[in-house]
């Protein structure tokens, strides 16, 4: 089954580094780097707003657990956002790239 996996990061040097470590360990295909967004959020007790930047990661979900223990590893939040959804429909010589790359 293949996936998109959402993660946002505090900044782009975040975002490139972990991106980068991602596509080194062929755990996804392509990483997408959506910056300047705004999230707003709560966080112990308290209303946040914050810059941030966003990953769309698209790969296979047999790798999302070693995808979520390097982004761990790596990320500086205490609690780093990792969402995976679940692809229904999409090009099929799209999944064929993404199998080549991540095997």
């Amino acid at each position: 089954m293949y996936q998109a996996t959402l993660c946002t990061c505090p900044d782009l040097e975040t975002a490139n580094n972990i991106s980068k470590l991602i596509i080194e360990n062929k755990l996804a295909a392509c990483v997408n780097i959506l910056p300047d967004i705004t999230s707003i959020y709560s966080w112990q007790g308290k209303v946040e707003k914050d810059s941030e930047v966003l990953l769309l990661i698209k790969g296979i979900s047999a790798n999302f657990e070693k995808l979520s223990l390097l982004i761990s590893e790596y990320h500086p939040y205490e609690v780093p956002e990792l969402i995976a959804l679940d692809i229904q429909k999409g090009n099929d010589q799209f999944f064929k790239w993404i199998d080549e790359v991540v095997k």
